[in-house]
Parts: structure tokens; C-alpha cells; sequence
């Protein structure tokens, strides 16, 4: 009786638990939700502020006994309390208006490739306890070529690269299974960071994580452009400490994040080099897939493809692929079932 109740309440999610951000599709009604994973909370208190959007408002600009938290860091619930009330909040979010002690939805989410059992289940006990009725678990690479329809369950070899915001996988995916895989722990985030260090080295300038961001995003580039790109940024000098304003160009910007973009690139080709040859064929005829926020970088897709010697390509929409996968699997998941992990 209490099942039927359950069904009846309760939306059937998926989501794409990322560093940076959780984007959470429901069945039947697409991707509704798309926010930092970033909690506010009053450390007096101990009482959440503020959760998503809201939350990313604050960062930087909190007094001391308030504080903008990320509670997964490199993928990986680094907070398991802070987590479970954000994902409670996201669960109530989808069902507003409806009874909250009969809302237990079903969930699909994505883990990084590569996490231990106890970081598996450091997930799933956070979905229960955030009130999922069922959990099931699929490795991103996987959900993400699942959002990119590639056939993944044919005897044919299908590579995808899903640069997130905590971190890169890169996997060879036949017959339903990963082939070869590589999870590696430099993705946007650390990129941000690289921006941020450099900036401080060059032109004694401190800037924060927010401003970081939207310059990757704004003139961003892994290699130099044809047409030079160049914006402001202003911040506080280390010198006189005084607030100060620098123009930076596109230039400067891929100078800052080569020995990240190196790292996936190297990452990338291990991954080729490892790959059984029949594969590979399919490889050159199929191309590389490049999905997550990171991929998006101007000159991506071409210095893949020229380290690789593989036609390279973005998929459609990045930013969604893991979490429309996690919806494709909501709608048939007996068929799917194979492809989940196993906890």
C-alpha cells in the first residue's frame, strides 16, 4: 500500500551530482533543475542559509561566521551531512506542493569512474537518506554516452571524454561494458584555479573564484585564437592592497591552464594507446565525443583530435549529457540494468 502511495507522490529522478554543479531530471518533464552544488550555512547556528543559486551569491562575500561550502570535492562527497540536505532540498524542489512524507522518488545518479566502494556508498546512503526509496548508481562516462546515444550495447568501440568540474573521465565503452577508463582529478575547478595563481603571479593582482570562472568562460582558450579576445579584471592589488584593475588577454589565459589541459590530453592519449585495436578502428571511424562543462573551451575538439590522430567532436548541449543519460535510463531501466553499478 505504502509502495503504491510512494508511486503515486513521487517523481522518478535523475541527477548529475557534480562538483561544480547537480542538474536533476525528472520523468516526463526533462531537466528542471540546474544549480551550484554550494551550501550557505551559519556556522553560530549551524543552520543552512542557503542552498544552489542562492548560495553561489554569497561566495566571497559572507561575513565570518557565514560560510559558501561546496560538500563534494574532485566528484566525491566530501561533506555527507551537508550533502543529504542539499538533495533533500532538490527532491522537495521537484515536488512542491506535494505531501513531503510521501515523497520517496526512484533515482538514477551519476559517480565518477574510479571511486572506491566506500565512496559508492557515501553516495547512495546520502540519496536514502535524502529520501530516495531506491538508488541506483551509473558511472558518468557511461551516463554521459548514454546522453549522447551512442550504442553503447553494440560490438562496437565508443570513446567519451566528460570534462566536468571536479573531474575528467575518459573511457572506451563495447557491449554495454567500459573497455578502458582513466578518472583524473584536474578538470574546470582546477582550471579555475590555475587562472587564479597565475593572475596572482603576473600581475600581483588577487582575484576570487567567481571572477576566475567567468573569464575561463568569457575569452577562455587551449590554444591561441586567430582574433585576439581580451577583458578586465579587477581586484585587490598585493602591493598596496588596494583594489586594482588589469586588461588580460586569451593568450594569457591558455598560458594559465596548459599544464591542466596537458594532463587531460596526455590522460586522453594513455587511453587510445591502451584500447584493443579492433576498437580502435571504430574509434577513427566513430571519433572521440568530448561532453561536460570543460569540453566547451574554445580549441577542445581540434587539439584532441591533432593528439590523438581520432576525429573529435562535441557533443549536443555538454553541459547535460550525464544527466539526460541518467533520464534515458529512468525511462527503461529493466533493460538498463546491466550498465548500473553494483553495490
Amino acid at each position: 500500500m505504502l509502495e503504491r502511495l510512494f508511486k503515486i507522490f513521487s517523481c522518478d529522478i535523475g541527477i548529475d551530482l557534480g562538483t561544480a554543479n547537480t542538474l536533476v531530471y525528472v520523468r516526463g518533464r526533462g531537466i528542471i533543475i540546474n544549480e551550484p552544488s554550494i551550501v550557505a550555512i551559519n556556522k553560530k547556528t549551524d543552520q543552512v542559509l542557503s542552498i544552489g543559486e542562492e548560495a553561489k551569491k554569497m561566495i566571497g562575500c559572507t561575513p565570518g561566521h557565514i560560510v559558501a561550502i561546496r560538500p563534494l570535492i574532485d566528484g566525491v562527497i566530501s561533506d555527507f551531512e551537508i550533502t543529504e540536505q542539499m538533495l533533500r532540498y532538490f527532491f522537495n524542489k521537484v515536488h512542491r506542493g506535494a505531501y513531503s512524507f510521501l515523497v520517496r522518488p526512484r533515482v538514477v545518479i551519476g559517480i565518477p569512474s574510479g571511486v572506491t566502494e566506500v565512496e559508492r556508498r557515501a553516495v547512495e546512503d546520502a540519496v536514502r537518506n535524502a529520501g530516495a526509496r531506491e538508488v541506483y548508481l551509473v558511472e558518468e562516462p557511461m551516463a554521459a554516452a548514454i546522453g549522447a546515444r551512442l550504442p553503447i550495447s553494440d560490438a562496437v568501440g565508443n570513446m567519451i571524454v566528460d570534462i566536468g568540474g571536479g573531474t575528467t573521465d575518459i573511457a572506451v565503452i563495447s557491449l554495454g561494458g567500459i573497455v578502458v577508463s582513466r578518472n583524473l582529478r584536474i578538470a574546470g575547478e582546477k582550471m579555475n584555479d590555475d587562472i587564479i595563481q597565475y593572475i596572482r603571479d603576473e600581475f600581483q593582482l588577487l582575484i576570487g573564484e567567481k571572477t576566475a570562472e567567468k573569464i575561463k568562460i568569457l575569452i577562455g582558450s587551449v590554444s591561441p585564437l586567430k582574433e585576439k579576445l581580451t577583458a578586465s579584471i579587477k581586484g585587490r592589488d598585493l602591493v598596496s592592497g588596494l583594489p586594482k584593475e588589469v586588461i588580460i588577454s586569451d593568450s594569457e589565459i591558455t598560458e594559465a591552464i596548459t599544464p591542466s589541459v596537458n594532463a587531460i590530453i596526455s590522460e586522453i592519449r594513455s587511453v587510445v594507446e591502451e584500447t584493443p585495436p579492433e576498437l580502435i578502428s571504430d574509434l577513427m571511424t566513430r571519433g572521440i565525443i568530448l561532453a561536460g562543462g570543460g569540453s566547451l573551451l574554445r580549441g577542445f575538439p581540434e587539439m584532441v583530435e591533432k593528439a590523438t590522430g581520432i576525429p573529435t567532436r562535441l557533443v549536443e548541449d555538454p553541459l547535460t549529457a550525464v544527466v539526460r543519460g541518467c533520464g534515458i535510463i529512468l525511462e527503461d531501466i529493466e533493460s538498463l540494468r546491466e550498465i548500473l553499478v553494483r553495490i
